[in-house]
């Protein structure tokens, strides 16, 4: 009987998990928990979710499947959100605390999961460095931490490497989508070109990503106006919404290009906004492994991105896309314009880039991963009560990360 078997059996009832997340808007990281919580299996798990602030569209959308409590901090200084959260998790019996990125969410969850007596305390992190850099007080609490989640196999050498948590508590889990729903749709191509009146032979580049400094939507707007000097028939779609939409449309209009730049806003309907572009284009100062980029690869969509983070891993260079220095307006305004007049090139690597993450970013094998992974910390202390301070699992599929050959959980 495998481990996992082990654990199901030992189950008197399913675990019970809360995800303690800032907010929910419609990003990345929120929309992979979305899909993430509602593949879980309810005889293993019931997941919850904890929002700091406001719960956001996507938290609202969760509300109605699973138990989705918000407002939890008052203020950055709100001390009293550690004994709002220890009465929570006491009260919802909570088993595993999961804290999603870092920032306030991880220090604060971690405390008063660890004064609830939860047994399991793990921490997800979806990026790396600034800002969402782990600092010295989330560091502090390392030794009450079971374990701390990486995206990629790089990711996983920067949390050990880096942000110094030990190797035997740095997990990888990759991120996965569900590639049955993102596939390309030539009538969600003609749709929404049509609403936006993109003629159906123009090239068109696009992004998908929330409206923070941090993704660098002035290097898009930059490298768009770079490139209608040469293809004047282009336009550009930017999805997404945040804090700097006001400096993003002052940038369009300081370039003249508001006839060729469309920011759509928060949508949902992410497949057939992918369908609808030709080149897809990141354009972030620092990142992990992004879901954007797997999602626009499941829809067969080339890839201009930068080399930060694990993004090498999933933009293989000259194969599903071309990876680029981070900050070169000039050399992503190249590449996109190589795209654009290269069909051939562009629909072949499509076509590798959706093989490649269907081989390797799979949606079950990441809720698998969080599941079987909560449970083999559960049990394993429930069996031996001195892991409560080493936390590390053994004898499972979630076993400690290696800088020498990181394994796949």
């Amino acid at each position: 009987m495998s481990e996992s078997s082990i654990a199901k059996h030992m189950n008197q009832r399913p675990l019970r998990i809360l995800f303690l997340i800032t907010s929910m808007p419609v990003g990345g990281a929120e929309t992979l928990l979305v899909n993430m919580v509602r593949r879980m299996d309810r005889a293993r798990v019931e997941p919850l979710l904890g929002c700091m602030k406001e719960k956001g569209v996507l938290g609202e959308v969760l509300a109605s499947e699973i138990p989705v409590f918000d407002h939890l901090i008052n203020h950055k200084f709100d001390v009293g959100v550690v004994g709002r959260l220890t009465s929570l998790f006491k009260q919802e019996q909570i088993d595993a605390v999961i804290t999603v990125g870092a920032g306030d969410k991880m220090f604060w969850g971690r405390l008063a999961a660890r004064r609830a007596k939860v047994p399991v305390i793990l921490s997800a992190l979806h990026s790396t460095g600034w800002p969402d850099g782990v600092g010295r007080l989330n560091r502090m609490l390392t030794g009450i931490t079971d374990g701390f989640i990486a995206v990629a196999k790089d990711h996983a050498r920067y949390q050990i490497e880096q942000e110094r948590f030990p190797e035997s508590k740095v997990f990888m889990i990759p991120n996965g989508i569900d590639t049955d729903r993102f596939q390309f749709s030539e009538s969600g191509r003609r749709v929404w070109r049509h609403q936006y009146g993109i003629p159906a032979e123009s090239p068109v580049v696009g992004i998908v990503a929330a409206l923070r400094s941090e993704k660098n939507h002035a290097q898009f707007i930059a490298a768009a106006a770079r490139v209608l000097l040469e293809r004047p028939d282009a336009h550009f779609v930017i999805a997404g919404e945040g804090p700097e939409r006001g400096l993003i449309e002052s940038k369009v209009a300081h370039h003249e290009i508001e006839e060729r730049v469309h920011l759509l806003g928060s949508v949902d309907d992410i497949p057939n906004v992918l369908s609808m572009v030709d080149v897809f284009a990141l354009t972030s100062h620092n990142e992990a492994s992004p879901v954007s980029i797997l999602e626009a690869m499941s829809c067969e969509r080339s890839v201009v991105a930068p080399n930060v983070g694990s993004i090498h891993e999933s933009v293989l260079e000259g194969q599903t896309g071309f990876l680029v220095d981070a900050g070169d307006v000039d050399a992503t305004a190249d590449r996109w314009l190589h795209l654009i007049n290269d069909d051939g090139l562009r629909n072949r690597m499509g076509s590798d880039g959706r093989l490649h993450v269907i081989a390797n970013g799979s949606l079950v094998s990441m809720t698998d991963g969080y599941m079987d992974l909560v449970e083999a910390i559960y049990h394993r202390k429930q069996r031996r009560p001195s892991d409560f301070q080493t936390g590390i699992p053994t004898g499972v599929a979630a076993t400690a990360a290696s800088t020498a050959d990181l394994p796949v959980r």
